[in-house]
C-alpha cells in the first residue's frame, strides 16, 4: 500500500516569499556556507506534520480538516520579526514569527489536532509556535557565526508590514530528494465561516 509523507501547512503568497528571500540576503551576509537555507518556493506555515500516511486515509484526514476549519472566518497574518531556536546564543534554525489574527490561527491549528487524534495521529507535545523557518545551522559554524547572526537577527525587522490573508488549509505531500524536498498539494479545504 503506498504510503505519503505529508503535512498539514498554509501556503504563501508571492509577496510574502519574496520578503523572505530579502531576510535570507541579510543573513547570508555573515557567511552563506553556514547554514542550509530552506527554498523560499517550499516555506509553508506547518499547522500538524503526519508523517507517512497511507492513500486510504487521505479522504478522512481532509473531512478532519474541513470539519475543524467549520466556524472559523478568514484572517490575516503579517510578518513579524526574526528569531532562533533555541537562542540567539546557539542558533540552530533561524525563523520570521507572525503577527496579526494569531487567536484565529491558534484556533484553527487546535481544532486540526483535535480532529486528527480519533484518526490516530497523536497531539504534538509542544506548544504550537507559528513561525517561518528560513535556515538550519550547520554543526561547522563558529562563535563569531552565531554572534552575527543574532545582531542581524535582533536589528532587522520586516521591511513593510507584510500582511496576507489565510482563507484555506492544505493538505501537502513532501516527496525528499537529493536536492531538497518537492512539495505537492493533495487538497486546499477553505475556512468556512458560521452563518
Amino acid at each position: 500500500m503506498e504510503q505519503i509523507r505529508s503535512f498539514i501547512a498554509i501556503e504563501l503568497p508571492e509577496e510574502v516569499k519574496d520578503e523572505l528571500v530579502h531576510l535570507q540576503e541579510q543573513l547570508k551576509t555573515v557567511d552563506p556556507l553556514c547554514a542550509k537555507w530552506v527554498n523560499p518556493a517550499g516555506i509553508h506555515l506547518t499547522l500538524k506534520f503526519l508523517g507517512n500516511v497511507g492513500m486510504h486515509r487521505i479522504d478522512s484526514i481532509c473531512q478532519a480538516i474541513g470539519d475543524a476549519s467549520r466556524g472559523i472566518s478568514p484572517f490575516h497574518l503579517i510578518l513579524d520579526k526574526m528569531g532562533a531556536f533555541p537562542n540567539l546564543r546557539r542558533i540552530q534554525v533561524v525563523w520570521v514569527g507572525l503577527a496579526g489574527n494569531l487567536d484565529q490561527l491558534k484556533e484553527l491549528q487546535r481544532k486540526i489536532e483535535a480532529n486528527l487524534v480519533p484518526l490516530g495521529f497523536p497531539p504534538e507535545g509542544r506548544l504550537f509556535t507559528p513561525h517561518l523557518t528560513l535556515a538550519r545551522l550547520r554543526e561547522t559554524a563558529t562563535p563569531p557565526v552565531y554572534q552575527a547572526l543574532g545582531q542581524i537577527i535582533t536589528n532587522t525587522g520586516t521591511e513593510s508590514n507584510v500582511s496576507f490573508k489565510v482563507s484555506c488549509v492544505s493538505l501537502m505531500r513532501s516527496q525528499l530528494s537529493r536536492t531538497g524536498a518537492i512539495y505537492t498539494m493533495l487538497n486546499s479545504i477553505e475556512l468556512k465561516p458560521s452563518c
